[in-house]
């Protein structure tokens, strides 16, 4: 910084007392230590009636990673690895038992998922996908948008919805830019990044590979009862929901977002041109695309048999075996955070049904009532779908999941349901930019203003909600699942 430059932003003094300074500028620490220390004081207080030691003990401490998950004072991964550490160190469960969570299938399933993903992000086979529908199908503004909505639904199957709306922004961007379309004005900009970011939490509910919550839930289920989904009636339950949601919400994209341009023959010169710069199809890109074909049959056809994770690990091991990829680019683009948040995750959810804690709880809220089981799965997918707006979509499925099978011990109801239930509306998050990447990519276009993303997101939010309810009372009971 020169002089002139210091002279025009002189030194802002802060003329408060010392002690208020210091106040001030550890707020933070401040709560960390009030919550350590009311947590501590509350593991001290004998349980209440009908509640083991353990039991209580792991209530309070899910209490206490609720609120770190809620307020963000730590990371999500740190937070679950914390709860984990303290349930040996709180005689809760013994420490063989919480670290061998480590070794659930859940864990394994989304490596190898990661690693696949980050294949086809790598190798340039997804843009290069991307790019070719675009040119293809968009000859019109409305195609324009309605192949961006798509192509981020299904590119979404298969890959995490983040690292498809990653893939995408500088794709549309580029559109954008060959357009000169104007940012915080044009509506056909924003009805394009809107599009992408409906696209992808919509596409991401409909199998395991779109998001973590879903292999988290099963794996939640799995340890809880036994009971496990395969890949085909997981897309099965959830893809009634997908695809009238995606011919649902296209159209409200449009009303909320009309097109104010007549014609994108420009955009799809400028994609065509793009296509031609990176030549024909190589090696790497042709392998990774034969390999996730196979991975995703195998699922279907042999994933009850051999379990999802050994399939996601053989397939990730191949694209190693022909050097497609290599372990350093690999963990450029895994997320380690989440799976050092599934195995403190499934410990704690363990703990709690292990210990009676969950079923404990969920007695004390229902009390002596009969509840219907509609209502009950009401009110769990609504605060589920509300709940995901403020916090990641893991952290409500491992918020909701112990006390979700803890309802379906104490109501009889199917915990397959139950899982449903929670996993799918806690992927749809439309509203805000902290309730999904997605949202906070198409937000960090400059074409979207908050009220943009909430006005319409409420809206779809909705439609939602009523789109799965209709399935779990009319579709569901047709496949087999029964309320």
């Amino acid at each position: 910084m020169n002089n002139d430059d210091f002279l025009q932003k002189p030194l802002k003094i802060d003329n408060r007392p010392m002690w208020l300074i210091l106040l001030d500028r550890t707020v933070r620490y401040q709560v960390m230590a009030t919550v350590v220390l009311v947590v501590g004081l509350l593991i001290r207080l004998s349980p209440p009636d009908g509640l083991s030691v353990e039991g209580y003990r792991s209530l309070v401490l899910f209490g206490g990673t609720i609120f770190f998950w809620v307020s963000g004072l730590l990371p999500i991964a740190v937070t679950a690895l914390l709860s984990m550490v303290m349930l040996p160190l709180l005689g809760i469960m013994d420490a063989k038992k919480t670290y061998s969570m480590f070794g659930n299938e859940a864990v394994f399933f989304i490596l190898g998922a990661f690693i696949l993903a980050a294949a086809m992000t790598g190798t340039g086979i997804s843009t290069r996908l991307a790019r070719a529908m675009l040119a293809k199908f968009g000859r019109t503004p409305k195609s324009l948008a309605l192949t961006v909505f798509l192509l981020s639904a299904f590119l979404s199957f298969v890959m995490s919805e983040h690292a498809v709306a990653a893939m995408l922004f500088p794709v549309i961007t580029e559109i954008t830019v060959a357009l000169n379309l104007e940012k915080g004005k044009s509506r056909f900009g924003q009805l394009l990044f809107m599009s992408m970011a409906w696209g992808c939490i919509i596409g991401g509910i409909a199998t395991f590979l779109g998001g973590a919550r879903a292999p988290l839930a099963v794996g939640l289920l799995k340890e809880s009862t036994g009971l496990h989904f395969t890949f085909l009636e997981w897309s099965s339950a959830a893809c009634l929901i997908v695809f009238p949601l995606l011919f649902i919400g296209y159209f409200v994209l449009v009303k909320f977002f009309p097109p104010d341009i007549l014609d994108v023959e420009v955009g799809r010169k400028f994609l065509n041109g793009k296509r031609l710069e990176t030549g024909k199809m190589g090696y790497d890109e042709m392998l990774t695309a034969l390999v996730m074909v196979v991975t995703v049959v195998c699922w279907m056809t042999l994933g009850e048999k051999t379990g999802l994770a050994a399939i996601a690990i053989l397939g990730a091991a191949a694209l190693f075996t022909f050097k497609v990829v290599t372990w350093q680019k690999i963990e450029e683009y895994v997320n380690w955070g989440i799976i050092l948040m599934y195995g403190g995750t499934i410990a704690l959810a363990s703990a709690l049904e292990k210990t009676g804690a969950a079923v404990w709880l969920v007695n004390k809220g229902l009390g002596n009532t009969e509840h219907s089981p509609l209502a009950i799965i009401a009110v769990v997918s609504l605060v589920a779908i509300i709940l995901t707006e403020c916090i990641s979509h893991a952290a409500v499925v491992a918020i909701l999941m112990p006390v979700g099978m803890g309802l379906c011990h104490s109501t009889g109801m199917d915990p397959k349901v139950m899982t449903l239930s929670i996993a799918l509306p806690a992927g749809l998050a439309y509203c805000l930019p902290m309730g999904t990447p997605a949202t906070a990519i198409a937000y960090a276009s400059g074409y979207l203003k908050s009220r943009d993303i909430i006005v319409s997101g409420c809206v779809i939010m909705f439609i939602s909600w009523l789109l799965f309810m209709a399935s779990v009372l009319f579709v569901w009971p047709l496949i087999g699942l029964k309320i």
